[in-house]
């Protein structure tokens, strides 16, 4: 879109707008669809790694594992719906707070650091509201004739793919995971405000201390300069290898102590009688 100016287009100041919320939805799509990435694919290993412990432990019969590698293969796709429907309907989410909470603020406004972080979480806020219809909604597909879909048929794989679908449902719309998946946004929007930050330094010399309290709101950018910074955020995000936001996610300790729940909770012959 940035090419469009290169012809001095008439509508420049409609590209403009549409710029700045395309820049902020991407970005703003990017730290959740991360979150969210690094979270389910933490529940799914670790519920595949404990019924992997049961089939290979003392006196489990080797010829009906409970967990096939085909049905590995199988449960581990439904990651598909995240990339696809999911992600496509958490666009359209975020895109829409986007256009609520920025849509009316002029490209000639000047935002501070502190101002731009209200205006992030104002749009987390709009996101994450609907109680009725939990996050998890864009993780996994939330109705039968779609776990069917992805289990591919009724074979007896097919039955058992169904089955951890349905267990790693009802994990996902714990309040354990809710808390999980919160820790990780917070932190990953703490990440992109940090990198943020760096934008918005005072000029050198300049006498107001980056220590006071006030100094988020020491350095004010117009709304323009701050659209191409946050479409810039994606790099760091998403192509950096390796990525450090996924680093950063992964090695925190409360998402390793839920990791390490789900492993042992699956890893226990109780599990298999529910």
């Amino acid at each position: 879109m940035f090419k469009s100016f290169s012809s001095r287009p008439a509508n420049k100041l409609e590209i403009w707008e549409d710029l700045k919320i395309i820049s902020f939805t991407r970005t703003i799509v990017a730290v959740y669809s991360t979150c969210m990435l690094v979270v389910l694919l933490r529940v799914q290993l670790n519920i595949i790694g404990g019924y992997l412990y049961l089939d290979n432990s003392v006196g489990k019969s080797v010829t009906n594992p409970l967990a096939p590698a085909d049905v590995q293969q199988q449960y581990l796709s439904s990651i598909q719906h995240l990339l696809g429907d999911g992600l496509t309907e958490l666009i359209t989410v975020v895109k829409r707070a986007v256009q609520r909470s920025l849509g009316s603020v002029s490209l000639k406004q000047s935002l501070s650091l502190l101002e731009l972080e209200q205006q992030l979480s104002w749009i987390r806020a709009e996101v994450e509201s609907d109680s009725e219809r939990p996050m998890s909604r864009f993780l996994l597909a939330d109705d039968e004739n779609a776990l069917a879909e992805q289990a591919c048929g009724l074979t007896e794989n097919d039955v058992m793919t169904i089955r951890l679908l349905n267990e790693t449902r009802d994990m996902l719309d714990s309040p354990d995971f809710g808390t999980i998946l919160n820790i990780c946004l917070n932190r990953a929007f703490s990440l992109l405000l940090d990198n943020l930050a760096e934008f918005f330094r005072p000029p050198p010399g300049d006498s107001a201390p980056n220590s006071a309290p006030d100094s988020l709101a020491a350095v004010s950018l117009p709304l323009a300069k701050i659209v191409p910074i946050i479409n810039g955020q994606i790099n760091s995000i998403c192509s950096e290898t390796p990525s450090l936001f996924v680093q950063d996610l992964l090695l925190n300790d409360q998402v390793k102590e839920f990791a390490a729940n789900v492993y042992e909770s699956f890893s226990t012959p109780q599990e298999l009688q529910k």
